[in-house]
């Protein structure tokens, strides 16, 4: 049993992986999570009942490894977020992966500023795919209110994306009335 267990547990790594880099942004901080909760499942193998979904007792676990992480790193240090920076190039195709590096880091940034429970049905649905019905399962929560969170969630991530765009247009009008 614990054998078939650590398999699937092994079988869902990359989705574990996927997952804490969509609630962390950075893949070195999911590699630790993904680790640690792990590590929590394979001491905890006695926990697990036989016949339940591995797959959601490991996102939950992840997703509480997450939790506990961004508590003592607020305790400890304060929140704060590194910036990425970008190279702007001239050529057309450059320019445009300026722009989707750009509007990726502000969805990005937008993502890590949702409230925690918008944040997980985000990554949940979006970015591993998930129905809305496994989500709700996942979260134990009705699939009602995943529908609302993802609804709130993805106006907010639009509406920061419409605004940053439209900023950083203004701000490029403003420089070519300089020259």
């Amino acid at each position: 049993m614990t054998v078939d267990v650590r398999d699937e547990i092994i079988e869902l790594l990359p989705r574990l992986r996927r997952f804490a880099c969509a609630l962390t942004g950075s893949l070195d901080e999911a590699d630790d999570i993904v680790q640690a909760a792990c590590e929590k499942a394979l001491t905890r193998l006695h926990q697990y009942t036989p016949g339940t979904r591995c797959d959601q007792w490991m996102f939950q676990i992840v997703r509480t490894v997450w939790i506990d992480k961004l508590r003592y790193s607020r305790r400890r240090d304060g929140i704060n977020r590194k910036e990425e920076t970008e190279s702007i190039g001239f050529d057309a195709r450059i320019h445009q992966q300026t722009e989707a590096r750009m509007e990726l880091a502000i969805v990005r940034r937008e993502l890590a500023r949702l409230p925690e429970e918008q944040r997980v049905v985000v990554v949940l649905v979006t970015v591993d795919g998930r129905s809305y019905q496994e989500a709700a399962e996942m979260l134990d929560i009705p699939i009602g209110t995943v529908m609302s969170r993802l609804s709130r969630a993805r106006r907010r991530l639009a509406e920061a994306l419409e605004g940053e765009i439209r900023n950083t247009d203004q701000a490029v009008q403003r420089l070519g009335a300089l020259k």
